[in-house]
């Protein structure tokens, strides 16, 4: 699922976006929306994640001033200026209309069938039209206003592709639909943390570590409301695990040390929970760092 080589030279890593959507789950707790990626992509192929992706030229234009409402200004910069994070909020819907087939609009709602065709024109590649032309044309406005900063995570410099990816939240209705593109990603569902952390256990599904982490951090909520106020306690600094070896009873492997692992550069915690993910067969599970 990734490429690691804990000797290769690091490259500069790519803005990305991604944008997790939760709603109320009818028993309590949240639910959130995932997409299956393609099992032929370059990028960890066949894992469950959210929908996002890379910062696209387009998700600058200026246009998206008017065509917007103002993103968040989270207290701890995620970007370098507020173009930026202008851009990568406008790019975390960008890819959850191709990746999901939905999307945070000010003021209105688009139902099931709407967002499909909006979708479908602009995978259109023969329109060669950008979503802020599709929005300009329907009189709609991204509602940046509602994806709240969550966390920020960048991939270990041991990875071939490596990105900078500020994770958002958003609520949506009870009744939101969403559907994976059958192309990037080839399935879709809403299913509550616990249950995909469970299959994950059982080895039905793979996850990287930022998407397992931000599951067992909504996993405790009890409502999407307390998912959206939880946002305003994140810490919003780099995220950038250290690829290390690990070795403990079981053996020697290899670990993905966060913020705050006695082996990572940064001594201090980032993000709650086990200090690595520790590489068993081919999944990483959540351990904490081997006894000394």
């Amino acid at each position: 699922m990734l490429d690691i080589d804990m000797k290769r030279e690091a490259v500069v890593p790519r803005d990305a976006a991604t944008l997790v959507l939760v709603r109320d789950a009818a028993a309590g707790g949240v639910e959130v929306f995932c997409v299956e990626r393609s099992k032929k992509s370059g990028f960890m192929g066949g894992a469950i994640v959210f929908p996002g992706g890379k910062l696209d030229d387009a998700d600058r234009d200026t246009g998206w001033i008017a065509a917007s409402t103002s993103p968040r200004v989270p207290s701890t910069p995620i970007a370098s200026d507020d173009d930026t994070l202008r851009a990568l909020a406008v790019a975390a819907c960008r890819e959850t209309l191709e990746e999901a087939a939905l999307l945070p609009l000010a003021n209105t709602r688009l139902d099931h069938d709407a967002l499909l065709a909006l979708r479908a024109e602009l995978a259109n590649k023969e329109n060669a039209r950008t979503l802020l032309d599709l929005v300009r044309a329907r009189s709609l406005r991204l509602d940046l206003a509602a994806l709240h900063p969550f966390a920020r995570w960048i991939t270990p410099t041991a990875e071939s592709r490596r990105f900078d990816a500020r994770f958002f939240l958003a609520t949506v209705d009870a009744d939101a639909r969403g559907l994976h593109d059958a192309a990037e990603t080839t399935s879709s569902f809403w299913a509550r943390p616990a249950e995909i952390l469970r299959r994950f256990d059982a080895g039905e599904v793979q996850l990287a570590p930022p998407t397992h982490r931000t599951l067992e951090l909504l996993a405790i909520e009890p409502n999407a409301a307390a998912a959206i106020a939880a946002t305003s306690r994140a810490c919003l600094d780099p995220i950038c695990p250290r690829l290390v070896r690990h070795v403990d009873a079981a053996g020697e492997t290899m670990a993905l040390a966060l913020p705050g692992d006695p082996e990572h550069d940064v001594p201090t915690q980032r993000i709650a929970g086990r200090s690595r993910f520790v590489l068993r067969g081919d999944r990483w599970l959540p351990e904490g760092a081997p006894a000394a």
